[in-house]
């Protein structure tokens, strides 16, 4: 390996009682892609927040190009280089490509713009790295994949010589990820150093120099990735090895629908959704998955609303689980409980059981193994990942005495989203449970795989227009992603 350009030197980090970071020690190499993976938990995002300086570390030092980083100090952190670019974008929809990149650039006092040497800079670098874009269109008139070109350029343009990129394709149709994976290469070629996060382990093996992989706070394995496997990096990441997912595709237990939607905006008399639907006709039966593919954004929350605001049996999962999913400042059993208080199990002449909703927050903790929760921690208070364990808990684990058909409707938004792989696999069993139990599932995933593995039929949603929900043998990658993409089949 080259001489470091990044060096971290035994970092630890305490939250309380909790060792957050325990004495890690990483390098990344001039042209180098380093994979950073680990569970929920594990450390990434701690570590990295103390390398951007959001998080001061209890021990240890990090030097950048050989020089100490001074602690603590984002503002170091950006004037050695360092740029991230995260899963959830930060940009003015309202304003132009041009003005984004500017933004944060200029002093307020600057009584004159430098707009056109800043274009031309921007554009000077999105040349080198074979980032063209438009710098006079506004975001709000740009593809996903451009976006994250900008907030690229962004980071480049403020001089950023080490890249750390937050799942990167999270938000890309396969093709957009292929084109980010030839740009890696060319970036690499240009000088740049680049930090991968991912939880999809195909992808870092194909792209990534080398991976490092966080468990418990500890740095427990820095190989190159040549000659390593996806169960041997799973293995590392939970510390015990995880069987390979297989499909097993439901079986219709019922020819008369759970629900079914036909919307059409103008005769919908919810004036709300009609700015991201324009045209869906589906049908979800028991014993059954549909699974909704497409790039964020393109209408699916605007049905999934549509669905839940219709259907009052239904048990859902949002895809923002902080604004939506949970109300931050309740206790966890709170939470747990709040969209069962409905029924009998726990409530009765409009007074709560507590107990019974605190037994049954007690299993769900368990069960879904939500690290960091108690009945009375506030929900706030748990990391992302544990939110969505709690959420999933909440609509999968029945309370004691329930029926087993309840609820009849799952709605699935992101499921998986920010859990590990040892998580993701646990949640996909717990979906087809519910379904081989006799649930309707619907599944809205950015994860082509997890769409192609848990589907038993999958449609495609475009600029509001949802396909034919067709059976999964059906359809290939690349014609759901040139679906994703609005290409023909999406309108077919």
């Amino acid at each position: 390996m080259q001489s470091p350009v990044l060096h971290i030197q035994g970092i630890t980090k305490r939250f309380g009682s909790l060792t957050a970071n325990d004495n890690i020690s990483l390098e990344l190499a001039q042209g180098e892609i380093l994979g950073l993976l680990g569970e929920n938990g594990a450390g990434k995002s701690t570590l990295m927040s103390i390398l951007f300086g959001h998080y001061t570390a209890d021990e240890g030092q990090i030097n950048v190009h050989g020089q100490v980083l001074p602690p603590g100090d984002p503002g170091a952190a950006l004037a050695a280089g360092i740029g991230m670019v995260h899963q959830h974008f930060a940009l003015a929809d309202n304003l132009t490509v041009l003005d984004n990149i500017m933004m944060g650039t200029e002093s307020l006092w600057r009584l004159n713009s430098q707009r056109r040497a800043t274009r031309a800079k921007a554009q000077g670098v999105a040349e080198r790295f074979g980032l063209s874009i438009d710098t006079e269109r506004r975001i709000s008139e740009l593809s996903v994949g451009q976006r994250q070109r900008v907030e690229i350029i962004k980071a480049l343009y403020r001089g950023a010589r080490m890249l750390i990129l937050d799942e990167p394709t999270s938000v890309l149709t396969p093709q957009e990820s292929e084109h980010l994976f030839e740009a890696l290469q060319h970036w690499v070629r240009e000088g740049l150093s680049i930090i991968f996060i991912s939880h999809k382990l195909g992808e870092v093996l194909r792209v990534c120099d080398r991976v490092a992989v966080l468990r418990h706070g500890k740095l427990v394995a820095n190989a190159a990735t040549e000659g390593v496997t996806q169960s041997q990096l799973a293995q590392w990441m939970v510390g015990h090895e995880l069987a390979a997912p297989t499909r097993r595709p439901g079986h219709r237990q019922s020819e008369q629908p759970v629900c079914e939607v036909k919307f059409d905006p103008a005769r919908d008399p919810h004036p709300e959704s009609r700015e991201q639907l324009h045209h869906v006709d589906l049908s979800l039966y028991p014993g059954e998955i549909v699974a909704i593919a497409g790039v964020s954004g393109n209408g699916q929350t605007a049905l999934c609303d549509l669905l839940f605001r219709r259907y009052a049996q239904a048990a859902r999962i949002p895809e923002d689980r902080q604004s939506v999913g949970l109300v931050g400042d309740l206790p966890v059993w709170e939470n747990v409980a709040a969209e069962r208080l409905k029924t009998p199990l726990f409530s009765r002449l409009g007074w709560v059981k507590q107990a019974a909703a605190q037994q049954y927050t007690e299993a769900v903790i368990q069960q879904f193994d939500v690290r960091g929760a108690d009945l009375q921690t506030p929900a706030r208070n748990l990391s992302g990942g544990n939110m969505q364990k709690l959420i999933l808990g909440r609509a999968l684990q029945l309370p004691e005495g329930a029926s087993a058909r309840e609820p009849a409707l799952i709605i699935a938004q992101q499921p998986t989203w920010g859990l590990d792989i040892g998580a993701v696999s646990f949640v996909q069993s717990q979906l087809i449970a519910a379904r081989d139990a006799g649930a309707a599932v619907l599944l809205v995933s950015d994860d082509l795989d997890e769409v192609m593995m848990l589907g038993d039929r999958i449609a495609v949603m475009h600029a509001g227009v949802l396909t034919e929900a067709r059976a999964t043998e059906h359809w290939s990658r690349e014609s759901i992603g040139l679906a994703m993409a609005g290409s023909g089949e999406a309108h077919a």
